[in-house]
């Protein structure tokens, strides 16, 4: 798929039908020093945006902080799951390797289980993001529940 086509986002949307194996669709994020370095994610930090002191200490490059990635994941979640993700949803990632300005991030998921729950299904889908080399940086899962308690179409 290039740039230029359109995705329906209820197309995205993970339904009670949806198959163990599913593969979320992923999304790309360059890591920006303009972010890296913005209040919200690493300003009191010179290791996050500034390169010489990040040179300094040992690193090639800044570095990402790790909760920009799994905002990164979570994002690529809420694209499947919609409101399902802010409802009984549990979210868990771990920072495996840093991610260096001007890398580019690639989110990935796929449906490892499907429990009956309720009316509908707990999915459970593995997380991980890397790099354009396919280092993993992040690594984690999600269970959100899908359909419980909806009367069934």
């Amino acid at each position: 798929m290039n740039a230029d086509t359109y995705l329906d986002p209820s197309s995205l949307l993970v339904t009670r039908d949806t198959p163990v194996g599913f593969e979320l669709q992923p999304i790309k994020k360059k890591a920006l020093i303009q972010l890296m370095g913005s209040r919200l994610w690493g300003r009191f930090n010179p290791n996050h945006w500034d390169p010489t002191y990040a040179r300094a200490t040992g690193l090639k490059a800044p570095i990402q902080t790790g909760e920009m990635n799994s905002a990164y994941l979570f994002e690529m979640c809420v694209n499947h799951f919609g409101a399902a993700m802010y409802e009984a949803a549990r979210f868990h990632c771990k920072y495996v390797s840093s991610t260096l300005a001007d890398e580019v991030i690639t989110t990935h998921g796929s449906v490892r289980e499907k429990q009956p729950k309720g009316d509908g299904f707990r999915f459970i889908v593995d997380l991980w993001c890397d790099n354009e080399l396919g280092e993993k940086k992040s690594v984690g899962f999600v269970e959100v529940d899908v359909g419980v308690g909806e009367i069934a179409k």
